[in-house]
């Protein structure tokens, strides 16, 4: 287990290509550090080393992902999420101060924060469900990686129908913001939760169309029908 994170980087090496690298640049207008390796493969290989430290205590797990995360590649990152989100079963509420952290500290781009936020620290608040009120205040964060974790932090509950109002309170605080990342992620956290509850959806977007800026409100009705989609639009 002590070379571990060596052997990771590696086979990230032994895995990545001009090519990759080159085309996962276009995705992103930030800078960021990338192997080229293709998600599919990180996945693959995280998966493979986790067999390895399963058996490690939680904490270590978490020095684990936390090495990973100071290198600044994605695909190690991505890793590090996986890594977090495969031992959820042992999340306790002093957790969320670990996943504060790595918001705060080490990402910086919508990749990491999204790959986070859905799985890791979504899966918590939904274990802990008091905790969406500290999800809220990341909406008055300075960090623009804060504000989105705010939204997409619910991408997945939001999808089965949970924590409506909670959504269209994150989405108030964070409705006029000036980042175009932190509307996207707010446009479709709005966007999942439509899937369960268009009216209700489609009632708050009405409600605030005139304000609301249009690239959420885009993100936000993608899933309704034309003819909602059509007075939305209106202007």
């Amino acid at each position: 287990m002590d070379n571990i994170i060596e052997l990771i980087r590696n086979e990230l090496k032994e895995n990545s290509s001009v090519r990759a690298r080159e085309s996962g640049y276009r995705f992103f207008k930030e800078e960021v550090r990338l192997y080229g390796v293709k998600a599919a493969v990180v996945r693959k290989i995280g998966k493979e080393y986790f067999k390895e430290i399963k058996v490690a205590d939680k904490q270590t797990i978490f020095n684990l992902c936390e090495t990973l995360w100071q290198s600044g590649f994605m695909e190690e990152s991505f890793i590090a999420c996986h890594w977090s989100y495969y031992i959820r079963k042992q999340y306790e509420r002093e957790d969320f101060e670990v996943f504060k952290k790595w918001v705060n500290t080490y990402v910086n781009n919508w990749a990491s924060c999204d790959t986070l936020c859905n799985h890791t620290v979504g899966t918590f608040v939904v274990m802990y469900p008091e905790y969406i009120e500290e999800l809220k205040k990341w909406t008055t964060s300075e960090n623009r990686w804060v504000r989105r974790a705010a939204a997409v932090s619910l991408i997945v509950p939001a999808k089965k129908g949970e924590f409506l109002d909670d959504v269209f309170d994150i989405a108030d605080r964070l409705l006029l913001d000036e980042d175009y990342l932190v509307l996207k992620g707010y446009g479709w956290l709005l966007k999942v939760a439509s899937q369960v509850h268009q009216r209700k959806v489609f009632e708050y977007v009405m409600d605030k169309k005139d304000v609301m800026p249009r690239t959420s409100l885009r993100y936000a009705i993608e899933k309704m029908t034309s003819e909602r989609k059509k007075q939305a639009m209106k202007k």
